[in-house]
């Protein structure tokens, strides 16, 4: 039988601002005479921080804070909350649109990150619904891309979470996107696309690379008009996308490989750097429908967004970066 992962006992930190103190393991083979010399060894801090730290009484153990000449101890566990640098507050609400005694789904807005990561901490989906919705224990059941607006599904007790996790990664959940793209009559629709996804740590961007398919999405078109003034203007079209597979970036890549990229994209085809706080013109892409039988209930679920592309509802001031979402 496969070893148990050891439990990792309950923090003695209260979480802040919604996000819970940095974990720790101790290294079994350390050879520091205190806990103070291995943060300082082991943290991309100066030595200051993690001192102040201390002082604070910001870092615990099992029994409590831990002091500068706490000393080291091989496996032990250690908790601590990391000095977050100030963000942009994202200007958009969340929309609250189901919940039950186990599950919270929410209508995300676009720019706002689903968990923190990289530089999106406390200016997260998580974040806001720990503190807005005095939920400690939420957490996400999967992830949305922080430019894609739409359903993300939360749980309410850590004790469901696996169960609506394998929904998810046992492709049990029926996924819609909706997007707004260039128009190009030559293109067949619907299809379905099947590419090998390559994504490198560091890179923002994925691309397609030769080999076995990894990701599968299917493309449809839903309508299409001329927006704009003049019949010089470019035609936008709808489409409904159904990817069967979760790879980073996978509907963006497959739609810009088709030469229809969606608007708005900062990175395909070609790689931009908006300012963090720069939220004209979002990406056009919506998560638009989920639907799956609740693993816990029996219960069959089917949510639908509330959010609307705007450069398919008003192009003009989408375009002009007058964006309201």
């Amino acid at each position: 039988m496969p070893r148990r992962k050891p439990r990792i006992p309950d923090s003695p930190l209260d979480q802040r601002d919604g996000i819970d103190p940095v974990h720790l393991r101790l290294p079994v083979d350390g050879s520091w005479a205190t806990v103070r010399d291995h943060l300082v060894d082991r943290l991309p801090v100066d030595a200051g921080v993690v001192d102040a730290l201390l002082a604070a009484g910001e870092v615990a153990g099992v029994d409590g804070p831990l002091s500068g000449d706490s000393p080291y101890a091989p496996g032990a566990h250690v908790w601590f909350h990391r000095p977050l640098a100030p963000e942009p507050r994202v200007p958009f609400p969340l929309r609250v649109l189901y919940r039950d005694t186990h599950l919270l789904v929410v209508d995300k807005p676009h720019f706002l990150a689903t968990t923190p990561r990289g530089s999106h901490i406390t200016e997260t989906a998580l974040a806001r619904l720990r503190r807005e919705l005095d939920l400690p224990r939420l957490s996400p059941a999967h992830r949305l891309d922080r430019l894609t607006a739409g359903l993300v599904l939360f749980t309410l007790r850590p004790a469901d979470r696996g169960a609506y996790q394998g929904l998810f990664a046992d492709k049990r959940v029926h996924k819609e996107y909706e997007a707004i793209a260039p128009y190009d009559p030559a293109l067949e629709l619907p299809r379905t696309v099947r590419s090998r996804i390559v994504k490198d740590r560091g890179i923002i961007a994925a691309y397609e690379a030769p080999g076995e398919p990894n990701s599968e999405s299917r493309i449809e078109l839903l309508d299409h008009r001329t927006h704009g003034p003049g019949t010089e203007a470019a035609p936008l079209a709808r489409y409904r996308l159904l990817p069967r597979t979760g790879r980073t970036h996978q509907l963006r890549v497959h739609m810009n490989a088709l030469g229809v990229p969606i608007l708005g994209d900062p990175v395909y085809p070609r790689l931009t750097d908006p300012a963090p706080d720069d939220y004209s013109r979002p990406l056009q892409l919506l998560a638009r429908t989920l639907e799956f039988t609740d693993p816990l209930t029996g219960r069959a679920h089917r949510f639908e967004s509330e959010r609307t592309l705007q450069a398919w509802t008003d192009h003009e001031g989408w375009a002009s970066g007058g964006a309201t979402r």
